[in-house]
């Protein structure tokens, strides 16, 4: 059986950059097992398998190319910008199924795709002398953010790592080091910011090590921006309406945006937005 996949870069700034994702549409029959052997085949990071849904208006799976995972915010975005594209799906407001939840997605007239994501959870702190034998930057640096080190997850548990301005592209990731302390910990990968300047048009500038996934490094990560956000909103004096910018580092800058809602002090609601295109189709025998 061969199987069409759309390739779709997700979060795209001016056309240019973002990260690229699979797309398999009318994916009903196809096992785990196939789905899995179709995203190794893609190579990419995640593709995103949609089927129909009795409840919601679709049930969307994501398979990185070593196993599935629960939710992929730039596999989300490829996902609905595509649909949108074809002319399979118009402007509006949809609702997908997926294993870390019911999640609300909106499309708006432009082409701009907004998802909602999990609210946050936090699972962890960790130390800045900890966490400065993994990523190799030394812990006085790391202190000097004054912010703390922490784990959450708005669909995947990340560590959120602050380093001060002009240390993030500095980093040179250790995939063993950190393959092995996503593993002892239960987390997916390193999600490290580094603060703009109030004259910069981004809030944050972002880099994101998944290695235990098979992604030394991302340049679009939706679930891990909205981790951010929640971090952010709670830490420090910012409005809740950011814009982050990630991928610089691998010559791939993406534009992220991402809000976050508060009802009486308590995170109500966390989203992600950006625009993709569509870069080609392959096929996949399976």
């Amino acid at each position: 059986m061969d199987i069409e996949v759309l390739l779709v870069n997700s979060f795209t700034a001016n056309g240019e950059g973002g990260n690229p994702a699979g797309v398999v549409l009318n994916a009903d029959k196809l096992s785990d097992a196939q789905k899995l052997k179709v995203a190794q085949a893609v190579g990419y990071s995640e593709t995103a398998f949609v089927s129909n849904d009795d409840e919601v208006d679709f049930e969307v799976s994501f398979f990185t190319t070593t196993n599935e995972v629960d939710f992929c915010g730039h596999a989300t975005l490829a996902t609905f910008s595509i649909m949108y594209q074809m002319g399979i799906l118009a402007a509006g407001d949809y609702v997908q199924r997926t294993k870390a939840g019911i999640l609300p997605v909106i499309i708006d007239s432009e082409g701009l795709v907004t998802m909602n994501l999990q609210l946050p959870v936090k699972s962890g702190e960790f130390s800045y002398q900890e966490i400065s034998l993994v990523i190799g930057v030394d812990s006085e640096v790391l202190a000097s953010t004054k912010l703390p080190i922490e784990v959450i997850s708005t669909g995947l548990a990340d560590l959120i790592l602050p380093v001060p301005a002009g240390q993030l592209d500095l980093i040179k990731p250790n995939d063993l080091a950190i393959t092995g302390f996503c593993q002892k910990h239960d987390i997916v990968g390193f999600h490290v910011f580094e603060l703009c300047s109030s004259e910069s048009p981004f809030t944050a500038s972002c880099r994101n090590f998944s290695p235990l996934f098979g992604i030394p490094e991302e340049s679009a990560t939706g679930s891990a921006s909205g981790a951010l956000a929640c971090y952010l909103a709670e830490h420090l004096p910012l409005a809740n309406n950011y814009i982050f910018e990630q991928g610089r580092a691998m010559n791939c800058a993406s534009i992220i945006t991402a809000s976050v809602g508060f009802k009486d002090a308590k995170i109500t609601s966390v989203k992600v937005g950006g625009v993709a295109n569509k870069i080609g189709s392959m096929n996949v025998s399976v």
